[in-house]
């Protein structure tokens, strides 16, 4: 026999090994599984213990220590929950299958309650955890991202799917495509980094969702919120943005009763983009004490956006403060008061910290490119702000008129509640 055809022996022995261990390592833990009693503690030594498995039972998996993997097939999901009152914790998840028609997932559970999973690190990956028709369940101090390099073909980091009463605590999402909320209810998102997302948190016909304290860098938007109800928004940092014609802090769109109180928003194309919300007659939203600087807007209306609630708003360092493209928005039907406008060029004589006369914003130049989109290219070109300074002081065509902040802050305070 030739060395080539030895070699090629030993290559075809070597592959059927591996295949014939990876069956049994699999077939062990699945076996191990389906042996247990319900509610039993599995603690798993470190080592690869070769997926796909699923777990139908009420039960609680454990690595004993750094290095445990559950290694998928690259197909489908590699680990499956159909049961209540399961915890996963301290374990590497990686190899899921990569369809986007099947929604491949690291970790799926489905149609269960009382889910724990916990210290768990998911790579390679389409989607990281895809909770279907789950409710009362943690999803708390986990690692999860994403290798593909196309942000639009990535999965979701966290997927939750008619769900609801579930947290998202203390993760870090990095390179996945969204943590998206869809037809879900009474969910929290809280305290987790989001780095190089799309959506970093994406609210999709989900009511009475909660979003707290997370740190959001270089998201293509940072928090969507689309025909939701109910949404409570509070203490997030937005930074930096990915797409400089696209990027926004936070979007809401068709929401209706949300508030959003003391978030960050910093480095943006749009800070706040408002787009026909609240979008029920009768609704409103409150939008109270963020700080909104060095965006190329700072709120920008689309629609018709009634109805809002803003005050005590901190806008500094913005290319525009705030900035329409519908002229028939009717943006000062929005109730729009005591809020602190780095282009104020009023007076406080009587010290009282309000402005002597109001803050008024009007459209001169910008006119042009609203009715011309193609003329936009020299959007903040110093022609365009000589031009805009011009007709301020000889206003030869009338202006239009957006909004009035009756008692503008004349000093600007950031607030300890941040």
């Amino acid at each position: 026999m030739t060395t080539l055809n030895k070699e090629g022996s030993l290559l075809k022995i070597i592959l059927i090994l591996s295949i014939f261990l990876s069956n049994i390592y699999a077939n062990l833990l699945q076996d191990t599984i389906n042996k247990a009693p319900a509610y039993s503690v599995l603690k798993l030594p470190k080592g690869t213990y070769f997926g796909n498995i699923t777990i139908s039972k009420p039960l609680t998996l454990i690595g004993k220590e750094k290095g445990v993997v559950i290694q998928g097939e690259q197909n489908s999901n590699v680990i499956t929950i159909t049961s209540s009152n399961v915890k996963l914790e301290n374990l590497e998840v990686i190899n899921s299958g990569k369809r986007r028609d099947t929604l491949d997932a690291a970790i799926l559970v489905n149609n269960s309650s009382n889910i724990e999973l916990k210290n768990l690190t998911i790579k390679k990956s389409h989607i990281g955890i895809f909770l279907d028709y789950v409710s009362d369940s943690i999803i708390q101090g986990n690692k999860i991202s994403s290798d593909d390099p196309n942000i639009d073909l990535r999965g979701d980091g966290v997927r939750l799917w008619f769900s609801k009463n579930n947290k998202i605590l203390n993760n870090s999402f990095t390179n996945v495509r969204d943590i998206v909320l869809m037809q879900s209810k009474d969910n929290e998102v809280s305290n987790n980094k989001m780095k190089d997302c799309r959506y970093s948190v994406l609210s999709s016909h989900s009511n009475n969702t909660t979003i707290k304290n997370n740190e959001i860098i270089n998201s293509s938007v940072g928090i969507f919120l689309q025909a939701s109800k109910g949404s409570y928004v509070s203490k997030n940092t937005i930074k930096g943005s990915l797409g400089s014609a696209t990027s926004m802090g936070i979007l809401l769109k068709g929401a209706s009763n949300t508030t959003v109180e003391y978030n960050y928003m910093g480095m943006c194309n749009q800070a706040f983009y408002i787009d026909n919300s609240p979008m029920k007659q009768g609704l409103k939203n409150w939008i109270y004490d963020n700080q909104i600087m060095y965006s190329t807007r700072g709120f920008d209306f689309r629609g018709f956006s009634l109805r809002n609630v803003i005050k005590r708003n901190i806008l500094l360092g913005n290319m525009d403060n705030i900035m329409t493209e519908s002229y028939k928005g009717r943006m000062n039907t929005n109730e729009i008061e005591g809020n602190y406008w780095d282009d104020y060029e009023g007076f406080d004589f009587n010290k009282d910290n309000i402005g002597d006369s109001s803050y008024k914003k009007y459209l001169y130049i910008d006119q042009i490119w609203i009715k011309n989109p193609e003329v936009k290219f020299f959007y903040g070109s110093p022609i365009l702000s000589i031009l805009n300074f011009i007709l301020k002081m000889a206003p030869f065509v009338e202006p239009v008129f957006l909004i009035e902040d009756k008692k503008p802050i004349f000093n600007y305070k950031i607030s300890s509640d941040k």
